[in-house]
């Protein structure tokens, strides 16, 4: 797999927006064919709603464009790694491919290291590549894409 960098850049100023609107800055969108399907943000403050993550977002767009549940044939990339919910989404709708920069590990480090600050990281601690080894398929994972680029965000909630 070869991820692109420009999917990812979306998925950066998605990210970049959830963050002025007081989100966290998170980012994803959807490519099929080498388009973008739809983008998501981060809405979890903004919308009041705890299932508002940028990819379930991104997901729920792309699923009305098509006007099918499934996604196969679609990659995901996203600014942080898919949480566990977000990761079942995934699963469910058939997404082949999940490209992500900032990992789970690196989320954990921010917050212990930013306790103080705007936001506090829940995080479930399993890993994308460990729910999909559970899975009925797996999708193929590209970890640390751009990672410095979307280590960057977590300057926003500050």
């Amino acid at each position: 797999m070869k991820p692109e960098r420009n999917f990812m850049l979306a998925a950066i100023k998605a990210a970049e927006q959830a963050g002025k609107s007081g989100d966290y800055p998170i980012g994803s969108v959807i490519v099929k064919n080498g388009k973008i399907l739809s983008v998501g943000k981060e809405t979890l403050f903004s919308v009041k709603d705890p299932t508002g993550h940028a990819e379930i977002w991104a997901i729920r767009k792309a699923c009305k464009k098509l006007k099918t549940a499934s996604l196969k044939g679609c990659e995901i990339y996203s600014t942080h790694e898919p949480c566990p919910m977000c990761t079942g989404a995934i699963l469910w709708s058939g997404i082949d491919k999940i490209i992500f920069g900032a990992g789970r590990k690196d989320m954990i480090t921010h917050m212990k290291s930013n306790l103080s600050r705007k936001f506090h990281w829940s995080q479930i601690n399993v890993s994308c590549a460990q729910i999909c080894d559970k899975a009925h398929y797996k999708p193929e994972i590209k970890s640390g894409f751009m990672r410095k680029e979307c280590l960057e965000l977590f300057a926003l909630t500050r």
